[in-house]
């Protein structure tokens, strides 16, 4: 006997649920960082994110107004952790460019050696740790191998595995080494022998060469791995206005459609260490790439990933340039600074493309060898700000992706 709603014995219950407030963090692994998310939810549809921050603020800027420059530069490593030479460099070039240092030829040459493999393993980083949001456990585990030898080579540069201090006012602290023993990393992928010396800018062309082979399986991993595409293609669309208008920078904006890369459009105290290098700026229009699955919209989840993996290899041409050319550039990797050397009473602002966009250092001076006034503009607040409009209306199970996708790291923006 089948029943209809005509019929008295049927109830018609009322499926609406009561809206939930879900706190995702302050130690959710997807967060990239000590985050909290406050998630207004009706089921599984998610209708309100607000990002909480404040759990690693450190009164870093306040700190540099105590401090001088150089004794500043430690303060920056803190701030990306994953990206501190980058860190340095940016907080460097603001001090050289309100005292008018000229910084030779060789120490620009040696800092976009290191800048750009700050950003090879910087991406490496959120490249296995997105795989890892999304449920998948070995890219992770390979791009941390990777990453392990590149700071393998940061380690015989300047002694240093995470917080460097290494590029200073004036240059870096110390000239690139000169022969080295094989990193171990390094020897075991190669098959080289763990005794093996040989010179450092050798054994860096040595990993660079073996890690661009490896592109090819981070993307069959996960660029053209179909669960990866289903949890990230047509998600988490930011339109290119949307973009600008909320200020975001770097990958997230390029992933995005829009072309703009400090390297070649910022301040020329910082585009001239990129003079006479050949690179592109990947941007996510890939007009001349054929495979790019149809699910894809621009400005989604997989167009941010997808920026991050061409930059990387990017970098590596950029770092090849760069070993090429340090042997013939005059000048030394550093010019001297005074600890006591007073800043002229000006102000002076500076951004730099970080690897995870623009980072901007802020100094007034007055006289006094420190600063008057110190801030640092980070590159992923206003990454950040824009996770309320991405994920309005996604499922609950979407929002890692798409805070994934953003890359951030909470030291920055807290400071």
């Amino acid at each position: 006997m089948s029943l209809t709603l005509e019929d008295p014995r049927v109830v018609e219950f009322d499926v609406r649920t009561d809206e939930m407030l879900v706190n995702m963090g302050p130690q959710h692994p997807s967060t990239h960082g000590v985050l909290r998310l406050l998630l207004r939810t009706d089921g599984e549809v998610v209708h309100e994110v607000t990002p909480h921050l404040g759990y690693l603020h450190r009164c870093a800027e306040k700190i540099g107004e105590n401090l001088t420059g150089p004794q500043w530069i430690p303060y920056s490593d803190r701030m990306d952790y994953l990206a501190a030479m980058n860190m340095n460099l940016g907080q460097a070039l603001v001090f050289e460019k309100l005292l008018d240092i000229e910084v030779p030829e060789k120490a620009m040459t040696l800092r976009v050696i290191i800048a750009e493999l700050g950003r090879i393993a910087s991406h490496l980083v959120g490249m296995g740790a997105y795989g890892l949001d999304l449920g998948t456990f070995s890219p992770f585990l390979y791009a941390f191998r990777e990453r392990e030898i590149i700071l393998d080579l940061f380690e015989e540069v300047c002694g240093a595995r995470l917080t460097y201090s290494y590029i200073t006012i004036g240059g870096a602290t110390h000239d690139l080494p000169g022969v080295i023993t094989i990193p171990p990393g390094l020897a075991q992928l190669t098959k080289r022998d763990p005794n093996l010396k040989l010179e450092w800018s050798d054994a860096c062309l040595m990993f660079l060469d073996w890690l661009e082979e490896r592109i090819k399986e981070y993307h069959a991993l996960l660029t053209r791995n179909a669960i990866f595409i289903k949890r990230t293609a047509g998600l988490g669309i930011m339109p290119a206005e949307m973009a600008v208008s909320y200020g975001c920078t770097g990958p997230v904006l390029r992933g995005s459609g829009v072309d703009l890369d400090l390297r070649r459009d910022g301040e020329p105290i910082y585009t001239r260490m990129y003079e006479g290098y050949d690179f592109d700026v990947p941007v996510a229009k890939f007009p001349n790439i054929d495979d790019i699955p149809p699910e894809v919209v621009l400005g989604d989840n997989w167009c941010r990933f997808f920026v991050r993996m061409l930059e990387v290899v990017q970098a590596i041409r950029l770092v090849r340039q760069g070993l090429a050319k340090y042997p013939k550039t005059e000048g030394t990797y550093r010019v001297p600074y005074k600890m006591t050397a007073k800043l002229p009473a000006d102000e002076c602002y500076l951004e730099t493309e970080a690897p995870r966009g623009q980072m901007g250092f802020y100094i007034i001076g007055d006289g006094q060898a420190e600063p008057m006034r110190a801030r640092a503009k980070s590159s992923c607040f206003c990454n950040l700000a824009v996770t309320g409009p991405l994920c309005e209306g996604v499922l609950l199970a979407d929002i890692p992706a798409i805070v994934g996708s953003l890359d951030i790291v909470m030291g920055e923006i807290d400071r």
